[in-house]
């Protein structure tokens, strides 16, 4: 079967991975509609696109906090890679050093992020946290990353509690007995979703700040308050995200959320999205409205579904090649050429 653009992966992973694992991986909150909205938004932007712009030299890279990478999509933190391929977050780690671009392990890795950083040493990497209830684990886990060599330290802000997905409480949803939150181990008993401290505060940056040197990125924000928060306390970076739209349902599609906070934080810091990318030309609808870099959660897990490193490589090179075309096709040799002209919202 030709592998021609991501669905065709999708499509693959929902035939061959076990039920259970194609679930979880797909689940959204409640109806879903918030997961469903993510893709759908893209849908009512429109390209304004630009003709004879001279675009027989391409460049699509760009930078993260300064770090060159080799076009602006990275891996977003999802959990448990082993259910979908045996090598599990050690294969997503080698296929974005292969590809150039930023991963962001996850705590509920099922490799350790020793296993993670040595299977790619050099790569761009980010760590995402969970602050819980037992603060020492975390600094530890913060600790570990910055020592490691992880150049980024994300904080997901929008799961004080897990929201309700419907089809995990109807399996019963687990990890099989053989794998392990390897990060986690020993800390307390495994994968205990309460164990996440709900009574974080915008205060836990300051707390987070006095453990790190590292950039701190917060993950989860959705409007211009929380932007302006963010800006307030000091973090790098924003990842727009609505957490695939597994948490709270009816909030808005990420690429909707983009606009206010883009406009709220005025270029004073980087920002974000991740959330519904499916093909080259919404990674340039994103970047028109001013992300700076998007982030791919589902779509790694049906590449790594595939065939492993090599299948996340060959979802990586089409989303690559469909945003190379689209830039070319709109009037863009270069990202800093992308600007919001390049996009209308529709009115269907």
């Amino acid at each position: 079967m030709a592998m021609v653009c991501v669905s065709d992966f999708e499509a693959y992973a929902k035939k061959y991975l076990p039920k259970i694992a194609w679930d979880f991986f797909s689940a959204g909150a409640d109806d879903c509609s918030t997961r469903d909205e993510n893709i759908l938004a893209y849908k009512r932007i429109r390209f304004r696109p630009r003709m004879l712009r001279g675009v027989s030299v391409m460049d699509i890279r760009t930078k993260l906090l300064g770090a060159e990478i080799s076009f602006p999509v990275g891996i977003a933190p999802t959990g448990f890679h082993q259910l979908a391929w045996p090598d599990g977050e050690k294969s997503t780690a080698r296929a974005a050093k292969a590809m150039s671009i930023c991963y962001i392990a996850s705590t509920y890795s099922t490799c350790t992020l020793e296993e993670i950083s040595a299977a790619a040493p050099g790569g761009l990497q980010w760590f995402q946290l969970y602050i819980h209830r037992n603060r020492e684990v975390s600094q530890q886990l913060v600790q570990r990353a910055e020592a490691l060599g992880f150049q980024g330290l994300v904080l997901t802000a929008d799961l004080p509690y897990t929201g309700k997905r419907r089809d995990d409480v109807r399996n019963g949803f687990r990890l099989p007995p053989h794998m392990k939150l390897k990060n986690l181990e020993g800390a307390f008993e495994v994968c205990k979703m309460n164990l996440l401290d709900p009574s974080v505060t915008w205060d836990d940056i300051y707390w987070l700040q006095s453990l790190t040197n590292l950039p701190i990125i917060i993950k989860g924000i959705l409007t211009k308050e929380d932007a302006e928060l963010a800006v307030r306390h000091g973090v790098q970076g924003i990842i727009v995200s609505n957490h695939g739209g597994r948490q709270l349902d009816g909030g808005p599609a990420t690429v909707d959320a983009l606009v206010e906070v883009v406009e709220a934080v005025q270029g004073r810091i980087e920002v974000y999205l991740d959330g519904g990318i499916r093909k080259g030309s919404d990674i340039l609808k994103a970047l028109a409205l001013g992300a700076k870099c998007v982030f791919i959660g589902r779509p790694a897990l049906w590449g790594l579904a595939y065939k492993g490193e090599e299948g996340l490589q060959e979802v990586l090179r089409i989303l690559q090649d469909e945003f190379c075309l689209s830039m070319a096709l709109a009037g863009c040799a270069s990202v800093s050429e992308i600007g919001r002209h390049l996009v209308q919202f529709s009115h269907l």
